[in-house]
């Protein structure tokens, strides 16, 4: 739903293919597998050993002295598993099937729109050609009031159609547009003659009762383009093509910070320390010491206020020059950096997703094992919950590494930090027999803390000694 929301609009209107667009949403459904596999694995997990313990299936292999670590022993290895697959399609697969989304989205981009003609607003569509009508008749397709002014030849509005109405269709190719028109007339300005003195400008009309326009349309076949259009995009690139493509994006980024160091305008002892510690150092981030102390005020106050006026226009231009040239390169650096973060970003999403089926299916199993509760209802509804607050946090540590907050390891990694100790915790508390999320154990407390309760207890007690007999006792 998400894919259809946001390139819904890329591609309708174009005339595309059925297949085209399956094999579009193929390719997007294909990244999702490596978010969906923690989620299958949690549901699996919580549902397989929620049924178990709610058949007391559980209890029984408990009683026969198996763990819940024995019992659990050959689901790790198939999460283990699970988790490298993950991590190779992620690695392998992922970068394929990106590349190929990508030029095929390219593809469609480029592609023209259908000749789709609206009432009464001037269509330019066809190369040449700006078409208006009037009104189109639904049923039979059918166009009324047309207009047509003719730019083939770059000369203005200088010929121009009119028709009662008129059918317009495309070739089978796509390569034609077929305008059959109706009850119409064509004016054209004429050339002046040159050999007489008036300016009169004469133009042509004429009549006809059905006229066929055939014109050729260029860009409404769908071109594939290749793969390496794309380029280095970093969602379509492997663990080792990431790390080579974020080196060589470091060092052009610490060789432009230089520059723009270098070029900044200093005074003349200065420029020339950062001149000679550019070339010697990749960054000029360290306190750069001057030659000497200078008492610029005392100098000043022995200059006449000629030479004072010079210095401190000079300066002042200085200024502004390094300000505009600082913050021009401060854009720059910033959106250099924001790109060289989503290269680091994507490099750590294919461990720490891998990870995440191994970590939930920690939780999931021990989560089964203490509520015993199986089926769709109860694992379904804790399971999208604790999905939705891994996600939300690793998309809040995705977006603060993105944006330089922090260290990139700091922000990817926090969700799995997170939720790690949570399954050690819930697994040793299964193991134990622990009720901790036990919902029959809460309403049992809850009952015997009630007041209401034991007063209706008390009264059921004294009800019976309200209706004895004085005489007999009874």
């Amino acid at each position: 739903m998400q894919f259809l929301w946001k390139y819904l609009d890329e591609f309708v209107g174009k005339g595309l293919d059925g297949e085209v667009i399956a094999e579009l949403m193929l390719y997007a459904i294909s990244s999702l597998i490596p978010l969906a596999l923690p989620l299958s694995m949690l549901l699996a997990s919580i549902m397989t050993f929620g049924d178990l313990g709610e058949n007391n299936e559980l209890l029984a292999m408990k009683a026969a002295g198996i763990s819940l670590t024995r019992i659990m022993r050959p689901l790790i290895f198939l999460s283990v598993f699970v988790s490298l697959f993950a991590f190779y399609f992620a690695n392998d697969v992922m970068p394929v099937t990106n590349r190929k989304f990508a030029a095929l989205l390219l593809s469609i981009r480029y592609q023209k729109p259908e000749l789709i003609v609206k009432d009464g607003v001037f269509s330019n569509e066809i190369d040449g050609y700006s078409i208006k009508v009037g009104r189109k008749s639904k049923k039979t397709d059918k166009l009324y009031n047309i207009m047509i002014y003719d730019h083939t030849k770059n000369e203005g509005n200088t010929s121009v159609t009119v028709a009662d109405s008129g059918i317009m269709k495309m070739s089978e190719d796509k390569k034609f547009m077929v305008l059959t028109l109706f009850a119409g007339e064509a004016y054209t300005d004429q050339e002046p003659n040159p050999r007489r003195r008036n300016n009169e400008y004469p133009f042509r009309r004429d009549k006809f009762s059905k006229e066929v326009l055939i014109t050729p349309i260029k860009g409404m076949d769908f071109k594939r383009k290749d793969e390496s259009s794309v380029g280095n995009f970093y969602k379509a690139l492997s663990l080792r093509q990431l790390s080579s493509s974020a080196d060589s994006m470091a060092k052009e980024l610490n060789k432009r910070r230089t520059d723009f160091s270098v070029k900044l305008n200093y005074l003349s002892p200065l420029t020339r320390e950062v001149v000679s510690y550019a070339r010697t150092d990749s960054s000029v981030t360290s306190k750069l010491a001057m030659d000497e102390y200078v008492d610029v005020d005392s100098i000043l106050n022995h200059m006449n206020r000629n030479v004072k006026m010079d210095i401190v226009s000079q300066a002042l231009r200085n200024a502004r020059s390094n300000k505009r040239s600082l913050q021009q390169a401060k854009d720059d650096l910033d959106l250099r950096t924001k790109w060289l973060n989503k290269y680091w970003v994507e490099w750590h999403r294919k461990f720490t997703l891998s990870l995440a089926c191994l970590i939930f299916f920690f939780i999931g199993a021990p989560l089964g094992a203490i509520i015993r509760k199986g089926g769709l209802g109860m694992p379904l509804v804790i399971s999208i919950v604790l999905f939705i607050f891994y996600y939300i946090i690793s998309m809040t540590g995705e977006k603060m590494s993105r944006e330089g907050v922090g260290h990139i390891w700091e922000g990817m990694w926090f969700s799995s930090l997170l939720f790690l100790p949570a399954g050690i915790f819930l697994t040793y508390k299964a193991a134990n027999d622990s009720v901790i999320l036990n919902i029959d154990a809460y309403a049992e407390i809850f009952r015997k803390l009630n007041p209401f309760k034991k007063k209706k207890k008390k009264d059921e007690e004294e009800e019976p000694k309200q209706h004895e007999n004085p005489l007999t006792g009874q």
